[in-house]
């Protein structure tokens, strides 16, 4: 048995929510042959749970950078920043010109449209997101688990990451980064979750690394693709996610998922 975990943007859809129809097949295949297929992103679940399992079938979800962990319907984990913290992280975000998004997984909230500092941002948000600013927040205070941010100056995030040690800093590149609490990532998650099967042993005891697989495209799949005893990457990944994988599947809509999960050899009925 696999334990396959797979990002979801650039590696099983495309820009536009957009699964192909060989990677849900392939999917519902490999777990008919006994293997665990669960989802290890970045998002949180306010923004995976409402869709994503309409597309294909998936025993768990591992959400926001490993701050949350779903599993066939039971929450094993979720790891939240403190009233306090949640208060910091604001204040220093504004301090330094940063516009961010505030990820948790009820709801995300952004800057006001009329007090962020980048066009670049301003444009993602009024692409992909609704009305829900940091007003709203203040209003109705919550706990957030992660937050994902753009600075045009990148001088500006490392200073605010400075004296936060509550905090681990994830560079996506051109200006963009995550943060997320210290010690949580998508490989911590990993670790977790077989710690959890092993204990109840409902797919037995001796379930190890070594039984995992990672298929991701970006740099913050590299901790659970480093971590995993395999590692796949998209045809469409960055340079350094093709630099370090065991294999290199097609692209999202080159029928990369099937062609990986094919490589890895569990889809025949078989099982073998």
């Amino acid at each position: 048995m696999k334990l396959i975990f797979f990002d979801i943007d650039g590696t099983l859809i495309g820009e536009h929510r957009e699964m192909p129809g060989s990677a849900a097949q392939a999917i519902k295949r490999a777990r008919e042959n006994g293997n665990l297929c669960l989802v290890n992103t970045g998002r949180t679940a306010s923004i995976v749970l409402d869709w994503l399992p309409k597309l294909a079938p998936f025993d768990g979800y591992l959400c926001g950078c490993g701050t949350q962990i779903l599993f066939q319907g039971k929450e094993l984990l979720h790891k939240t920043f403190t009233m306090e913290e949640c208060l910091d992280i604001m204040k220093g975000l504004e301090e330094n010109r940063i516009d961010a998004i505030l990820e948790g997984a009820g709801n995300d909230y952004h800057n006001d449209l009329d007090k962020m500092f980048t066009v670049t941002f301003r444009n993602y948000i009024l692409e992909h997101y609704a009305d829900r600013n940091w007003e709203s927040y203040r209003e109705a205070p919550g706990n957030f688990d992660k937050f994902y941010c753009f600075a045009d100056d990148s001088a500006g995030v490392y200073r605010f990451m400075e004296n936060r040690g509550y905090l681990d800093l994830i560079d996506r590149e051109k200006g963009f980064f995550e943060i997320v609490p210290k010690g949580y990532s998508k490989a911590t998650c990993m670790d977790r979750l077989l710690e959890y099967l092993r204990e109840t042993g409902q797919y037995g005891s001796e379930l190890s690394l070594a039984d995992t697989v990672a298929i991701g495209d970006s740099p913050n799949d590299i901790p659970m693709l480093e971590h995993a005893g395999i590692a796949i990457a998209m045809g469409n990944s960055a340079q350094s996610v093709l630099e370090m994988a065991n294999f290199v599947t097609a692209g999202v809509f080159e029928d990369g998922i099937e062609k990986a999960l094919d490589w890895l050899g569990v889809l025949n009925f078989s099982g073998k």
